[in-house]
């Protein structure tokens, strides 16, 4: 069944066009497409991101492809909120326990200290995106290094976390997952406008521009409307998803996913190239 699943993820990435760009080297810096309109908390779409850290879909994910909401002038017209819980559980005596162990659940709690921290996702992201690209380059012991390299106080996020108040989030961020409707199968769990993206989550911005109702569209959507190759089709679930997600049950090897994790990054540049 893996090797099915796999061979699926070649065949797909091959087609990729997810209107992304590179984050070799990026800069978080809001593009101001829309600085002449007024786009209301109303007319925002909503998007909700359900993830977990160290789980290598999602640090792609987030790496790769939710970083151009905030750099192609998409976060103008979305409302962003995250959850870094994604398929953790929580015991009968309270405990969290994290599907890829102990130093899951502490970037968990710190991601979920750094979002009360400083609740402006504008403010909060950048730091969650140093924090999930040093993981995607397999750096685990340099995620600390973000708060200087931001400019950032740590001191707050660590009294958060050693004072408990990182665990009370995360059981928060358990009753908000596990009451999702429809349910949450896996991570990342990408929910636009109320409608989950189940594996087509990488078209996150495809998404958000074909919901948002508001007068002025920003030049990146545009864009990735115009250069869409295919009719948008609405996301559903698939009995094999196309793209790769973690399940609450999966037992793949680290090194498996790593590799399917790499391969799609891989792709994505291709594509983008070409």
């Amino acid at each position: 069944m893996e090797a099915r699943i796999f061979l699926i993820c070649i065949i797909c990435l091959l087609t990729l066009n997810t209107c992304s760009s590179s984050t070799d080297s990026v800069e978080i810096v809001p593009v101001q497409d829309l600085q002449n309109v007024q786009v209301t908390e109303a007319e925002k779409v909503q998007v909700t991101v359900y993830y977990e850290s160290l789980c290598p879909y999602c640090e792609n994910f987030i790496v790769n492809y939710l970083i151009d909401v905030f750099t192609e002038g998409i976060g103008a017209i979305a409302d962003v909120k995250l959850y870094p819980y994604g398929n953790a559980k929580v015991n009968s005596n309270g405990n969290i326990t994290c599907q890829h162990g102990e130093n899951e659940c502490l970037l968990n709690t710190v991601e979920a200290c750094a979002i009360n921290t400083w609740p402006d996702v504008h403010d909060h992201f950048p730091f969650i995106f140093c924090v999930e690209r040093y993981l995607y380059y397999e750096k685990f012991d340099k995620w600390e290094s973000c708060f200087e390299e931001l400019s950032l106080d740590p001191t707050p996020v660590k009294e958060c976390y050693t004072s408990g108040l990182g665990n009370q989030l995360e059981l928060q961020y358990a009753d908000v997952t596990n009451s999702l409707q429809p349910p949450k199968k896996y991570v990342p769990w990408v929910v636009v406008n109320g409608k989950p993206l189940y594996d087509d989550y990488i078209y996150i911005i495809t998404n958000i521009c074909g919901m948002y109702t508001g007068p002025t569209l920003p030049k990146a959507c545009l864009r990735c409307l115009a250069s869409a190759k295919n009719p948008i089709v609405a996301p559903h679930e698939r009995v094999i998803p196309l793209h790769p997600v973690t399940y609450p049950d999966d037992s793949s090897s680290p090194l498996l996913s790593k590799l399917r994790s790499n391969l799609m990054s891989l792709m994505f540049k291709r594509n983008r190239a070409a």
